[in-house]
């Protein structure tokens, strides 16, 4: 056991001084486990991913059947291969027009990139608007529309001609022309501490959008398949983007991103020049098979409809203990606000000794995220808001 952390710390690169160091052995619904057999609360569900629960059959079973039949033929975009078909007509189905030709690639980060290319290859602008302490990925496309400078300084030269506007600031968006090529935004701000939009802001962004021609692009990559309340957080706002951003729960575990726009704006992917954009593992048969796996356990135990409800339980049982400052939530997406970023890195340590994973957020340090697997139960949320308030939050 030693030995193979001392070889995660030589072999397997890291991004802080100070890893986790926790061992998983094995991993089942809302719970992992160390060799040693102590079990965690997973809090985090991989950023949600796992939104049907660790280790869920349904999607298990389906890896493996897929994987017996065949995984890797030949670059995306060539071969007609049925999980690929499958799952990108399922998803289509569930969206609203003109939103029905689906892009798959590899993560959120590509998806992104992917989109940004496409606005601008439909456009024929370039200007870029995104939102400040808005996420978006670590590839340097997607990196140039982050919204955190500590994050990005040191790898400029990033993209040119980007532009950050204050998220839910009405005056803002006057600032979108007719230079722009499209605006990316996160209807629902995930690392910026879960921030949802205020009443109008994002139908009063669609319209500056519509009315100047730039592309409005939604980055649906954390809260898309039911971690909103809704099975995409565009009907829970009611604002229908003409690209939508998908990753994370996509792939029910497996590495899956997406975009997904209208035929008319896919098209220019097409032609002048042709393979205007190209991934080799895009669409991998085994981890689409995965995701429509996933996505129908979702639609067949309603669990985006409960999440609404499932986040509104954690919240009445953790609101009104005195360490807590506010609950920011949509779905069973939760930011604790403590007020303090020494109160929340206090809170991180206790949550660990306790047995919970859990996390901050990337532009908002001082509060932690509670986003379980979506398959939590009722008993299982009482269980963990009482165990917090007894061993975490009382101890603050």
């Amino acid at each position: 056991m030693e030995i193979l952390r001392k070889q995660f710390l030589r072999h397997v690169g890291q991004t802080s001084d100070a890893p986790l160091m926790i061992e998983v052995a094995r991993a089942e619904g809302i719970y992992f486990y160390t060799p040693e057999g102590r079990q965690y609360v997973d809090l985090v569900s991989g950023v949600s991913v796992s939104n049907v629960g660790h280790g869920n059959p349904a999607v298990v079973e389906a890896v493996c059947a897929q994987a017996r039949d065949y995984m890797h033929i030949m670059v995306y975009g060539e071969m007609v291969e049925r999980p690929q078909v499958k799952y990108a007509t399922t998803i289509a189905e569930l969206l609203p027009a003109p939103l029905e030709s689906v892009y798959f690639v590899n993560s959120g980060a590509e998806a992104v990139e992917g989109a940004l290319k496409l606005a601008k290859r439909y456009t024929h602008r370039t200007e870029i608007v995104s939102f400040l302490n808005a996420y978006h990925g670590s590839t340097h496309g997607a990196m140039s529309v982050m919204g955190g400078e500590a994050f990005v300084g040191a790898y400029r030269p990033l993209l040119p001609d980007t532009r950050k506007l204050r998220y839910n600031c009405f005056e803002d968006l006057a600032q979108i022309t007719e230079r722009t090529a499209c605006v990316l935004v996160e209807p629902v701000q995930g690392e910026g501490g879960v921030r949802p939009p205020a009443a109008g802001f994002l139908e009063a962004l669609r319209a500056r959008c519509s009315a100047v021609g730039a592309l409005l692009i939604f980055d649906e990559i954390q809260t898309g398949f039911g971690r909103s309340g809704e099975m995409f957080a565009l009907f829970k706002y009611g604002v229908t983007p003409d690209i939508l951003c998908l990753a994370k729960a996509l792939g029910g575990g497996m590495p899956l991103g997406a975009f997904v726009s209208s035929n008319e704006i896919m098209a220019g992917f097409r032609s002048d020049p042709p393979l205007g954009h190209i991934t080799t593992f895009g669409g991998h048969p085994v981890c689409c098979a995965a995701g429509l796996a996933a996505l129908e356990y979702i639609r067949e135990h309603d669990l985006a409809r409960q999440a609404e409800a499932k986040g509104r339980l954690f919240e009445e049982l953790l609101k009104d203990h005195p360490a807590v400052v506010e609950i920011r939530r949509s779905g069973l997406l939760l930011a604790v606000e403590l007020g303090a970023s020494e109160r929340l890195f206090r809170a991180m340590e206790l949550l660990g000794k306790a047995g919970y994973l859990s996390d901050w957020f990337l532009f908002c340090d001082t509060a932690f995220r509670i986003s379980p697997p979506l398959t939590i139960t009722e008993e299982q949320i009482r269980e963990c808001c009482a165990d917090i308030c007894e061993k975490v939050l009382n101890r603050l």
